[in-house]
């Protein structure tokens, strides 16, 4: 092995310059083993407010104090309801109080009162229009579009029953050609 060895720097015993040089580059490995870095990562030791979080600490003790403040309550209810006999009040007969009742009493009679003499006032008045002379005029309005009229104006089914009459009556004068 020691002739397929060439080392950098002439020498007499070829064998010994490589042992020399293994046992060098173990005892390096060994030191780049055991070497520790020099430049420090581990980055910023987080502070103490940060980590104890004393705000969020006061918060949870309030609302477990809520909490038990809670059910001391309802352990003392249950006890009351288990230490009673177990009567059920169910009857709410309260009187309805308004101290408005007054108040809107008389507004409501005031609004009655006015609503009858707005009715007085409205019935008692007499019409302005004139139906007899609107009937007169359209009557008249009538008797001259019947005098205008080419043909007299008739409803539409007795314009049509004399039309048959009348086509009946000219078929029967017309001699037969067969």
């Amino acid at each position: 092995m020691h002739r397929a060895y060439q080392p950098l720097k002439p020498v007499t015993n070829r064998y010994l310059q490589q042992r020399w040089d293994e046992d060098q580059f173990n005892q390096h490995r060994k030191k780049v083993s055991s070497a520790l870095p020099t430049v420090d990562t581990r980055g910023m030791d987080i502070p103490v407010h940060v980590q104890l979080k004393l705000k969020k600490l006061q918060l949870q003790d309030e609302k477990l104090s809520a909490i038990d403040r809670d059910n001391r309550i309802l352990a003392s209810k249950l006890s009351d309801i288990v230490r009673s006999k177990g009567v059920v009040d169910h009857r709410n007969h309260y009187q309805i109080r308004s101290l408005n009742r007054e108040k809107r009493r008389e507004e409501m009679l005031q609004v009655c009162v006015q609503n009858q003499a707005i009715y007085r006032r409205i019935s008692a008045r007499q019409s302005e229009y004139r139906r007899c002379v609107w009937l007169d005029e359209w009557e008249s309005a009538e008797q001259r579009r019947d005098d205008i009229a080419r043909y007299p104006r008739k409803s539409k089914v007795l314009q049509t029953v004399t039309k048959i009459h009348m086509l009946r009556r000219l078929s029967l004068r017309v001699p037969y050609m067969g």
